[in-house]
């Protein structure tokens, strides 16, 4: 309530505090050598490489007994090597663009997700996996639009959020239209279906709202209606049912729903402190799926221990600090759809990552949600980076404003 109250009083006073004034102020304690923020920068380099490693650790042995890979043990290595050379070239193409022109580009992103989040249904042209319908085949790709979504709808809402902010306390012309919007985006996700994408992507959205002032009473009402729609979707669903009372006691039925978790948690534990060595993983023979997916962090835990686990939580820890960071610097410039989309990404990588972590140990039900810039997946690799980009560029910007010049 007082993050939310601060921002709100930012939001109100726009013309009490010139930039320039704020400018000069954040100038005195930012360091004039530096063009970009380096924690944020070796941050994600480390999760990247150290993604890049572990995924080719925990694949090996399925790329190598599957005729789908051709039983070439670098499969999945070359591949995600491939996604990360190409997500990082579009970041250097989406970094020259200035915040000015996401802005203008934002509604029609937004659209463009939503178009693609129908195209995917349609039969014959949306690719299914595992039962579920979230991919569209490009030749030698598959891409899957509820990725590319999360970053559109950070965009959408910061703008929505700076046209709107004159009646953010107003529930029918501040909060009804977002709100709208995104329940027409759920239903479309939870119809592939992909619950977990429906969960970061609401989180971004109204996470937006409300650091950009939305009535704290309107927001307290959409908590209790989410519990309560959270709370039919799973009673209305045999399968989510299924996965929830798995997740509660995954050594009841340890060979049924509860097989993932359970052989999740015996890597957690073979890890001990120090971890099996780089390499050494059992689990990963076969045993746990999707371990170079969703359960990275099972195999990270198994091969590298509790230390190498810190280590992932404080790199994202740092990397989310920072990208809030950045977001308040630029909203003290005045500069309110830039510091939104900032603490929006920092939103995304913090709650995709949570989650993900949370499914690892136990302490989430199971999810098809990958850890950020670490699991292999081209669509979700190729976003992350984008998203990197534009928080680089928001921070960019807001040097260079302190420093007097123009960007």
């Amino acid at each position: 309530m007082k993050l939310a109250a601060t921002f709100s009083s930012l939001f109100a006073k726009r013309t009490a505090a010139p930039a320039a004034r704020s400018a000069a102020r954040l100038a005195r304690n930012a360091e004039p050598a530096r063009e970009l923020d380096l924690l944020l920068i070796w941050s994600a380099v480390g999760l990247l490489l150290l993604g890049l490693v572990m995924v080719y650790s925990a694949s090996i042995a399925f790329a190598e007994g599957s005729r789908f890979t051709g039983y070439q043990s670098h499969y999945f290595l070359m591949r995600h090597a491939v996604f990360l050379a190409v997500g990082v070239g579009l970041g250097l193409v989406a970094f020259q663009l200035p915040m000015t022109q996401w802005q203008r580009l934002a509604p029609a992103l937004f659209v463009g997700g939503v178009v693609l989040l129908v195209v995917v249904l349609i039969p014959g042209v949306g690719r299914e996996v595992n039962g579920a319908q979230r991919w569209l085949s490009l030749g030698p790709v598959n891409l899957q639009p509820s990725e590319l979504m999360k970053i559109f709808a950070a965009l959408y809402a910061a703008d929505y959020t700076v046209r709107k902010l004159d009646a953010m306390s107003s529930f029918k012309r501040g909060f009804l239209p977002m709100m709208i919007v995104i329940l027409f985006v759920g239903f479309l996700l939870l119809r592939e279906p992909d619950f977990g994408a429906f969960v970061v992507i609401t989180s971004i959205a109204f996470g937006v709202l409300f650091l950009g002032g939305v009535n704290i009473r309107v927001f307290a009402l959409l908590g209790v209606f989410a519990l309560i729609g959270f709370v039919i979707l799973i009673w209305t669903s045999p399968y989510r049912r299924e996965r929830i009372f798995g997740f509660m006691d995954p050594w009841q039925d340890a060979f049924g729903k509860g097989y993932q978790l359970s052989h999740a948690l015996i890597a957690f534990g073979r890890g001990e402190w120090f971890g099996v060595g780089l390499g050494g993983s059992v689990e990963k023979l076969f045993y746990l799926p999707e371990a170079h997916t969703d359960f990275l962090l099972a195999v990270i835990a198994e091969e590298l221990g509790f230390v190498g686990v810190l280590t992932v939580v404080l790199l994202f820890a740092l990397l989310v600090q920072r990208a809030f960071a950045i977001g308040r610097d630029a909203i003290r410039l005045e500069r309110y759809f830039p510091g939104l989309v900032a603490q929006g990404i920092g939103l995304w990588i913090g709650v995709q990552s949570f989650i993900n972590m949370g499914v690892n140990t136990g302490l989430l039900p199971t999810k098809g949600l990958t850890l950020p810039l670490m699991s292999f997946g081209g669509s979700g690799i190729v976003a992350n980076c984008l998203a990197l980009a534009i928080l680089l560029r928001v921070d960019w910007e807001n040097r260079q404003i302190m420093r007097g010049g123009r960007t």
